[in-house]
């Protein structure tokens, strides 16, 4: 299997989803848009990982490759390439099936119980079997978001959190995003720590840095959820040997 990932700053990138890809023999490449570098032809890919940015979804005059980013995923999502949005990367992808990206009413800054929830946008049956059958009902995960998603027409709502009610959707089989990280490691936080730690303001759902780090026991289990969820998306394609 090809896993390709795409990163929005340097120091946000697949973690803990590259090293499940290696794990299961897979190629793993990535397109850093930031740097102007292009992106690959659909048919050079089996998979596709968005992950997460400090950026807007419609700061298209500030990061102008926002809309060729977009135009990928579209192409993506419609060939039927498994794709996992994390943060930003769900937001893209939300933004691309139509739903709005806005304000969060909270900052969500650190560790923060998820709820499993089962509901559908729109009208449509989903004839699926769900992505995330193995989803604890309630497990502790890690935040660092200011805007949310709104549920694209014909997803399913599957997690909220006291902070925001959108924390996750999957649509048409192949297609998963996560507003939260169970990709991150000890590294990727002490990297958001050190670029974005201007952001830990004084706020119901903003921790300070020891309350994170103290957290960072959570990281085994969400190292876990994280393997059952990318066995879950993209497991068959692992297994196939696509390439």
């Amino acid at each position: 299997m090809r896993l390709h990932w795409l990163g929005h700053v340097p120091f946000e990138d697949a973690a803990n989803i590259g090293a499940w890809a290696e794990q299961h023999g897979c190629t793993v490449t990535n397109t850093q848009l930031y740097t102007g570098a292009p992106l690959p032809r659909i048919e050079e890919i089996d998979a596709l990982a968005v992950m997460g940015g400090p950026m807007n979804v419609y700061q298209h005059r500030d990061h102008p490759w926002l809309l060729q980013e977009k135009r990928f995923l579209e192409q993506a999502i419609r060939a039927g390439i498994p794709t996992i949005g994390v943060c930003l990367g769900a937001q893209l992808v939300a933004d691309v099936l139509g739903a709005r990206v806005v304000q969060n009413p909270h900052i969500e800054i650190g560790w923060f119980e998820v709820e499993t929830v089962t509901e559908s946008a729109g009208a449509e049956p989903n004839d699926h079997p769900p992505l995330l059958p193995d989803l604890p009902t309630r497990f502790m995960a890690f935040h660092w978001h200011g805007d949310t998603f709104e549920i694209p027409r014909g997803a399913i709502r599957i997690a909220q959190s006291r902070a925001c009610r959108n924390q996750a959707f999957e649509y048409s089989g192949h297609v998963l995003g996560l507003q939260f990280h169970l990709e991150y490691s000890a590294q990727s936080i002490e990297k958001m720590l050190a670029h974005c730690g201007h952001e830990l303001v004084q706020a119901p759902f903003v921790q300070d840095r020891e309350r994170i780090t103290q957290g960072l026991a959570n990281l085994s289990m969400s190292r876990e959820l994280l393997d059952s969820v990318l066995d879950s998306l993209l497991g068959h394609v692992a297994s196939n040997g696509a390439s």
